[in-house]
């Protein structure tokens, strides 16, 4: 079986490639622990200027693998998880974001997080929180309303309403849409021109349009935490997720 994350280099950017096609690159806890540990070491890099994060061909990633999600749940809040969500919040290095296919819930949430997100025009932008008795994460309750505004923050993040591609473009979620044969490419190209770009001043430039808003985005996530923790004990949540394995049956 491939390994699920899958990290390699192309001169100073450095690729974490989501690779669990089989489950539509579903995240289980040992997957964000791995995207975690090589975004932190991409900070701690200095031959690593971009970072791209990238899904197996056709799928960027379908959110939580539900099943692996709720066993570590009964061991109390997925640590992992949480983990992957300061990786992305504390990240020094800028993030470039190739997305294909589905992009569901985390999968959308981290877009946030990104500096430059390239997408397939197949892509679909989806976030079914409170379809399962739950609230979105990510810092996403933050962010979205800034960059979206509300009423299509509300659409995406509660209703549960997808976007496809070129909808998210005119949002501002994402920047460019291309064939989904050339996203690879386009993400990389976006990537290497970010990473000829001086370090130093890249790196204040990051800090100093993100930078205002970071501690309030760690906060956010560990409230999102706190909600989410209790949320997914309710019988709201307990009947979504009973009614989900039932339909995969």
């Amino acid at each position: 079986m491939s390994d699920p994350i899958v990290v390699s280099h192309v001169g100073a950017v450095r690729v974490v490639r989501i690779n669990r096609p089989e489950k539509k690159n579903a995240l289980t806890t040992a997957m964000y622990a791995a995207i975690a540990a090589a975004l932190r070491e991409a900070d701690s890099d200095d031959a690593v200027r971009c970072v791209v994060i990238a899904g197996a061909p056709g799928v960027f990633t379908a959110g939580n693998d539900i099943a692996d999600f709720l066993q570590a749940s009964e061991r109390g809040w997925a640590r992992p998880a949480v983990d992957f969500l300061h990786a992305l919040a504390h990240g020094e290095k800028p993030l470039v974001a190739a997305v294909g296919g589905v992009a569901v819930g985390i999968g959308t949430t981290m877009l946030f997080h990104c500096d430059h997100v390239v997408a397939a025009a197949d892509a679909t932008i989806s976030t079914p929180f409170l379809k399962l008795g739950l609230i979105p994460e990510a810092a996403s309750t933050l962010l979205a309303p800034l960059y979206m505004g509300y009423a299509r923050a509300f659409s995406l993040l509660a209703m549960g309403r997808p976007l496809s591609a070129q909808e998210a473009r005119e949002a501002g979620l994402v920047n460019t849409v291309v064939e989904a044969s050339a996203l690879d490419a386009a993400a990389m190209q976006a990537a290497q021109e970010i990473a000829a770009l001086p370090p130093t001043v890249v790196k204040v430039a990051r800090r100093l349009m993100r930078g205002h808003l970071h501690g309030a985005v760690v906060e956010r996530i560990e409230a999102e935490g706190r909600e989410f923790t209790e949320l997914l004990k309710s019988d709201e949540a307990r009947a979504a997720f009973a009614a989900f394995f039932a339909r995969k049956k």
